[in-house]
């Protein structure tokens, strides 16, 4: 471990132990895992249980992440990291396709069987379109949603659409079904990318590419709309080359 502020990296790496281990741990096994001495474990877990980072469960003889650990959670989901983070990310996008073509970069979260727009940022000459800030739209049928759907297990899928009636068509294109939402799934998976033209407003498309937590979880995603008939083929994956490695670079930021 550094040594210049070895109390801090040692409460640092407990902290993050608690919270990785499935439920509340003995000492002995925190010592093993921070590669200290049982005695100053315990000295650090009194002095973190004072703080009240750490609680401890003598009957057990366990200890586990106490309130203060909770509080600076919250505290960090109070502070929008995903907008935060998202905001310069798409900006830079919008930018870099500018010359490549006219669109809106956005970046949507799943809630639901929905897409819900927390971003927008257009380039410099600019579409309309549906897609904007708090706007809810069916996840099956937007490239945004189906690109966090196509990471998420075929079990969650399978719950979020139970049946036909879970299923949206507002232009008569895009699944509904579940078999055909898999099909689609599986091959934007495999593609790195998911595409919508005409799914949810005729004339226009999207191409999208999730974003990952640290644990690998589809938590958002970047995407991008324009006129699809002033986009082809080629350029809509130079697009998608974009919005990939936007996402990675917000991943990045979100600590994947």
């Amino acid at each position: 471990m550094p040594g210049n502020v070895p109390g801090a990296t040692r409460a640092l790496a407990a902290l993050t132990a608690l919270a990785a281990a499935p439920s509340p741990m003995p000492a002995s096994s925190l010592a093993r895992q921070l590669g200290l001495p049982r005695s100053s474990t315990y000295h650090l877990l009194a002095a973190m249980t004072d703080a009240g980072f750490v609680v401890h469960y003598p009957e057990e003889g366990r200890w586990g992440l106490g309130v203060a650990a909770f509080e600076i959670g919250a505290a960090y989901l109070r502070h929008d990291p995903l907008e935060r983070f998202g905001r310069p990310v798409l900006h830079r996008l919008a930018h870099d396709i500018s010359d490549t073509a006219a669109a809106v970069a956005h970046l949507g979260v799943l809630h639901g069987r929905e897409t819900v727009y927390l971003l927008t940022e257009a380039t410099r000459a600019p579409v309309t379109v549906v897609a904007d800030v708090g706007v809810r739209l069916p996840a099956g049928l937007t490239a945004t949603g189906r690109s966090m759907l196509a990471d998420l297990p075929a079990a969650q899928v399978r719950a979020l659409f139970p049946s036909k009636s879970a299923f949206v068509d507002r232009t008569g294109h895009g699944p509904t079904s579940l078999t055909a939402l898999t099909r689609l799934l599986v091959a934007e998976r495999a593609k790195g990318w998911s595409e919508e033209d005409g799914f949810i407003v005729d004339g226009y498309a999207s191409v999208a590419v999730a974003v990952h937590d640290h644990s690998g979880r589809p938590v958002a995603s970047v995407g991008l709309t324009f006129r699809s008939d002033r986009v082809d083929g080629a350029t809509r994956a130079h697009l998608a080359a974009h919005a990939r490695r936007a996402a990675r670079e917000l991943s990045r930021r979100m600590g994947a």
